[in-house]
């Protein structure tokens, strides 16, 4: 064969397909990667510390600054853990914890719209990225309008919920939720069976059940695998005991799998927002909870399952207002970490899929 000169590349930081400040250094033969080094921190901000000088309810709109397309997720997973470390988890009011799931899974919707459409636009699809933005406005728009905006929220709180919702937003939602389900199909009809799309993620980047698991993969990263495993339905938390729905599951690993099945879980948390609109109780929003938080000496973690796996908050409180440490548990961080598996021997334009399909975002990975 002809030998070429093995070159070096950086990858980003600057780079519109690495979803954020980050770089990979690439030693490349002709087109084919021999070696990928992942390189972070260029988005740290420390937020873990910055827990311990304030309280824990200031902490919460800090949580948005994480996975900052999934803020509603990264929120309950805090309140939750504190909840926990309080031992007021029984107490929080019917209405609050539908409310909370309906927002939640709201939120998964929006992020898996921008999986979707940046999934896209990475192999030059900008069409379905225009119909998959097109939908995460109008998902935004409700957002924006239960907590006063769209990508921070700061709606969950320790005990229930910042605000009600009445029932114009719920009419907003219901014909939304009418909708969705044709635009899903739009994807699926300009991206699932396109044979270029195909061509370019089909056996790309495959990921084994026992890898995927090795390399402690969660949510849909593992799923896509072959491992059934769900967080609301196997530890069900909140009231998601209460819901019908499936768990999608695919088998290959691959980037193909991993794209259609968060197109999947769209149509699965349609199914769960409907229910939950159905059932939802009048009632408060907030439980009794004093205004100066102070847990006693203690610690808890909690865990949820987050758009992009388990997203986890491991609280120590020593009886203060402020956490004496906080520790955040990223899926994004964790499925990073498959990247240099994954790039070695595929084309570089191969390497932009696998990144995409795994689904990161930089501001949870560096924290």
């Amino acid at each position: 064969m002809l030998k070429t000169q093995e070159l070096t590349l950086n990858m980003g930081p600057q780079h519109p397909s690495t979803h954020g400040v980050f770089r990979c250094v690439l030693k490349l033969e002709g087109e084919y990667i021999k070696e990928c080094v992942n390189h972070t921190g260029y988005l740290h901000r420390g937020l873990e510390k910055l827990a311990e000088s304030r309280t824990y309810t200031q902490f919460i709109p800090y949580n948005g600054r994480l996975d900052y397309v999934s803020g509603m997720l990264n929120e309950l997973s805090y309140v939750m853990a504190v909840e926990k470390l309080m031992g007021i988890t029984e107490e929080i009011p019917e209405r609050a914890l539908y409310l909370r799931v309906i927002l939640g899974e709201l939120q998964r919707l929006a992020s898996h719209a921008i999986y979707v459409g940046t999934f896209g636009l990475d192999m030059a699809g900008t069409t379905v990225y225009m119909y998959a933005f097109r939908d995460r406005e109008k998902i935004l728009d409700l957002l924006e309008a239960a907590s006063g905006s769209r990508l921070m929220p700061n709606y969950m709180r320790i005990g229930g919920v910042a605000a009600d919702l009445d029932q114009d937003w719920f009419n907003q939602l219901e014909k939304l939720m009418d909708e969705l389900p044709a635009c899903i199909d739009e994807y699926d009809g300009i991206l699932t069976g396109n044979e270029i799309a195909q061509a370019r993620t089909k056996g790309v980047a495959p990921v084994s059940a026992e890898m995927a698991l090795n390399y402690g993969f969660t949510g849909p990263n593992l799923r896509a695998s072959g491992i059934d495993h769900d967080l609301r339905r196997d530890e069900p938390y909140g009231i998601y005991d209460r819901f019908n729905f499936n768990v999608p599951v695919m088998k290959n690993g691959d980037t193909f799998d991993r794209y259609v099945l968060r197109l999947a879980e769209m149509r699965e948390s349609i199914k769960i927002i409907k229910q939950a609109m159905k059932g939802i109780p009048e009632g408060p929003i907030m439980a009794k909870v004093p205004k100066v938080i102070k847990p006693p000496v203690g610690e808890a973690f909690n865990r949820i399952e987050g758009s992009k796996g388990h997203l986890g908050f491991h609280i120590v409180s020593d009886g203060t207002t402020k956490p004496y440490r906080t520790r955040i548990y990223s899926p994004c961080f964790v499925n990073l970490g498959f990247l240099p598996t994954a790039a070695k021997g595929l084309h570089l334009m191969d390497l932009v899929l696998a990144l995409a399909s795994i689904d990161i975002v930089l501001g949870e990975v560096d924290r």
